[in-house]
C-alpha cells in the first residue's frame, strides 16, 4: 500500500519540519528549511485530489494537512515579525551586538565645527561597529560617504520636521545597520 507509507512517511517529515523551523528560529539553523517544505508540499499536492478509500488512513492524511497549514501561518507570521525586526530573537540579538559597541551616546548635529567633526566620527565609528557586527565589509565606509548621506538627508528632515535640531543614531535592522534621525531631546 503506497498511501500507508506517504502517510507515514509524511507525518515523520512534518516532525522534522516542525524541529527544523524551531530550529532556524531560534538561531540553529542558518537558514529556513524550504527543501524539506516543499517535500512535504509536493505529498500534500499528490493526495488531494486522490480519493483514500481507507476512513483511518484518510482521516490522518486529512489531520496531518490541517496541522501543516496551521503550523505555515504561525511560521509565516514569525518570518514576517522577523523581517520587520519584532521577532524577540532578533531584538535580543541586536541589542547584544549593540552592547558590545558599548554605550551609544546621543548628541545633536551642532553648527559648531569642531563639535559636528566629534559627532561626525562618532557616528562613522558606530556605523563601522554597526557593520562589523553584522559580519559587513567596512573598508568602504568613509567620513566623507557618511557625510554625504547626513547633509543629504538633512534638508528633507528639517522640512518635515519643522527643525534643524536634529540628531542622528545608527541602528541594525534586519540584520543591517542604518543612519537614523531624530528630534534632539533637550
Amino acid at each position: 500500500m503506497a498511501v500507508v507509507d506517504d502517510i507515514v512517511k509524511f507525518d515523520q517529515q512534518l516532525s522534522e519540519l516542525i524541529a527544523k523551523y524551531e530550529q532556524y528560529f531560534i538561531g540553529l539553523e542558518k537558514r529556513e528549511p524550504l527543501l524539506l517544505l516543499s517535500e512535504v508540499e509536493k505529498t500534500v499536492r499528490r493526495y488531494t485530489g486522490v480519493p483514500i478509500t481507507n476512513t483511518m488512513y484518510k482521516y490522518r492524511f486529512n489531520m496531518l494537512v490541517a496541522r501543516l497549514n496551521t503550523y505555515r501561518e504561525h511560521w509565516n507570521r514569525i518570518l514576517k515579525l522577523m523581517e520587520e525586526g519584532r521577532y524577540s530573537r532578533d531584538r535580543f540579538i541586536s541589542d547584544l551586538h549593540m552592547k558590545k559597541q558599548g554605550p551609544q551616546r546621543e548628541k545633536p548635529v551642532k553648527t559648531d565645527a569642531s563639535d559636528t567633526l566629534s559627532e561626525l566620527d562618532r557616528i562613522v565609528n558606530e556605523f563601522r561597529e554597526a557593520r562589523k557586527a553584522c559580519n559587513l565589509p567596512t573598508d568602504k565606509i568613509t567620513r566623507e560617504l557618511v557625510s554625504a548621506s547626513i547633509e543629504k538627508k538633512k534638508p528633507q528632515l528639517a522640512a518635515t520636521l519643522g527643525t534643524e535640531n536634529i540628531v542622528f543614531r545608527v541602528v541594525i535592522e534586519n540584520g543591517k545597520p542604518k543612519l537614523k534621525a531624530g528630534l534632539h531631546k533637550h
